[in-house]
């Protein structure tokens, strides 16, 4: 039998099994042939590494020496089928260790089934060509906290049992898996050797600490920056070799950002400063996770941190339906080809002030809930959303993930933002009219421009009644930028020109020599007042 002394069962100092005690292989004349024998051995694929000194630690203290002068050709099944010196018989130094660093690639003796991610699920776990799950009989946190650390996943959270995962359809592989916590590999705990008496419905499962094994930083959101994966209990980088779009799209997907439209190389977020995890990735762009994709091994690099690899995912795309213009109305998100809905569950003003921010629509004053703007008929994309108000999209919050969710429309939620507007071109800043609408400042058509529509812009900013309404010839120079509105028509009680119907968008029929115009009084109430007195009356009005 063969050993690493290390829970990362690929890598480690060489040991061998003799007499009924571990013992060490010296590391003089080791080769990389001897290592893949080893690799080979314990379906560790193929060696990247064969060190014959002090590397991985500090050799096998105290242990025997077994083996010397190892030979191998390279296509025995075993090590003690190599040539060596004779057990027992060696010349070696302890820190002539022989050490080796296999690729890894080949299927991992434990996985995690069906939960929302790679640490968490139905533990199954490979034996002769199968994989088969594990009874649940004294099935215990500390037989999960194993799995957890064999899995890089942190402590363990929880050991559901009774198939919580749903029931595995292969063999069962052990029964009573009596793990101290301590092991390296599931394999290593005391069972029943082979037998058991459950049935499929006694599935075992784990919940681990770490339930996202990726990360986006010092970008600008959670959905963009240096990617960094936690393995073995240390958050680390991917190295930029190979890095490309597929690679990307998998990290967009795996962190619910939606696909992905750049590529960032070279340490373009800045260098990290733990290890590098990941180098030469080469995913075909359908992988789950970025850990399915073909890499060189767990920490097996030729790297710097200023070649870490970085993404920027791009944001879901947000709309507001059936409100009064474009910056009121249902909240719904595009996702997966279609646009759906957000439920109400946590919804509150800092998620509408990110909704009403990526619409360029201004301030939020309104997060109504209970489908206020009617129910939707889409899927429901998001629940429980906690923006911190402070993020650019919408995607960026945190929420349950795309889909995940225990909602009805009835609980579809709203948004009720506050365009900006100023007045531009005229002798004061209460005469002229511009709306800010994407993040871009435009005009308004002077098409059934009305006195009404030109109170409520007086009003919104505070510049107290309309005076004189300029509807054609662009009586305060024509604009250059978009035209926001057209057949704008207010009742005159609104309390912000998006309230008003209209043709938005962008949509519409005009000309700049046809840009509408207002001259107020300028004697109204200050804009922080009017601003308050308009949530208060809006409220009273519309909710």
């Amino acid at each position: 039998m063969i050993f690493f002394p290390l829970c990362d069962r690929c890598s480690g100092t060489v040991e061998i099994l003799y007499e009924g005690q571990w013992g060490r292989v010296c590391g003089q004349k080791w080769d990389v042939d001897d290592a893949n024998v080893v690799c080979g051995q314990l379906g560790c694929g193929r060696a990247v590494s064969a060190q014959g000194s002090v590397h991985l630690g500090q050799g096998s203290g105290g242990r025997p020496t077994w083996l010397d002068d190892v030979g191998c050709k390279g296509s025995e099944s075993s090590l003690t089928e190599c040539s060596h010196g004779g057990l027992k018989h060696h010349d070696c130094l302890q820190s002539q260790d022989a050490k080796v660093v296999c690729s890894g690639k080949k299927s991992p003796s434990v996985l995690l089934v069906n939960g929302s991610d790679l640490c968490s699920g139905r533990v199954e776990v490979y034996q002769i060509g199968q994989w088969r799950t594990v009874c649940n009989d004294i099935w215990d946190l500390n037989d999960s906290a194993v799995a957890c650390r064999q899995l890089g996943c942190g402590r363990a959270v929880s050991a559901p049992e009774r198939a919580y995962f749903g029931q595995g359809s292969g063999p069962i592989w052990q029964d009573d898996v009596g793990c101290s916590g301590s092991e390296c590999s599931i394999t290593q705990c005391p069972h029943t050797g082979g037998t058991h008496n459950c049935r499929h419905g006694n599935d075992a499962g784990v919940i681990c600490s770490v339930t996202s094994q990726i990360r986006l930083v010092n970008g600008k959101g959670r959905c963009s920056g240096r990617v960094e994966i936690y393995y073995n209990g240390q958050w680390g980088t991917v190295c930029d070799d190979s890095w490309d779009i597929k690679d990307a799209e998998v990290v967009c997907r795996q962190l619910d950002c939606g696909g992905t439209n750049q590529v960032r190389s070279s340490g373009q977020y800045g260098p990290g400063s733990g290890t590098i995890w990941l180098d030469d990735v080469a995913c075909t762009g359908s992988e789950r996770h970025l850990t399915e994709c073909p890499h060189r091994g767990f920490g097996i690099h030729n790297c710097h941190h200023s070649e870490d690899a970085g993404v920027v995912c791009p944001a879901a795309q947000v709309r507001l339906v059936d409100g009064k213009g474009l910056c009121s109305g249902r909240v719904e998100i595009y996702y997966s080809g279609q646009w759906g809905t957000v439920c109400d569950d946590d919804w509150d003003m800092n998620d509408a002030a990110v909704v009403c921010g990526q619409l360029g629509c201004g301030s939020a004053v309104g997060a109504p809930l209970g489908a206020h703007f009617g129910q939707g008929s889409e899927p429901t994309w998001l629940d429980d959303v906690k923006c911190s108000g402070s993020e650019s999209y919408l995607s960026e919050c945190s929420h349950r993930g795309f889909g995940v969710e225990d909602c009805k429309h009835g609980e579809d939620a709203g948004v009720f933002c506050l365009s900006e507007i100023r007045l531009v071109n005229g002798t004061s800043h209460c005469c002229g009219v511009e709306i800010l609408y994407k993040a871009q400042w435009g005009r308004v058509c002077g098409q059934k421009w009305d006195v009404n529509n030109a109170h409520v812009v007086c009003g919104q900013l505070g510049c107290g009644r309309a005076v004189s309404v300029q509807s054609k010839r662009a009586y305060f120079g024509q604009g250059s930028g978009p035209i926001w509105q057209d057949d704008v028509g207010c009742s005159g009680s609104e309390c912000s020109i998006t309230q008003c119907p209209h043709t938005g968008g962008g949509t519409h029929n005009c000309c700049h020599s046809n840009d509408a115009g207002v001259i107020c009084s300028g004697k109204g109430v200050s804009f922080p007042c009017l601003y308050m007195s308009c949530i208060r009356i809006w409220f009273e009005l519309c909710i």
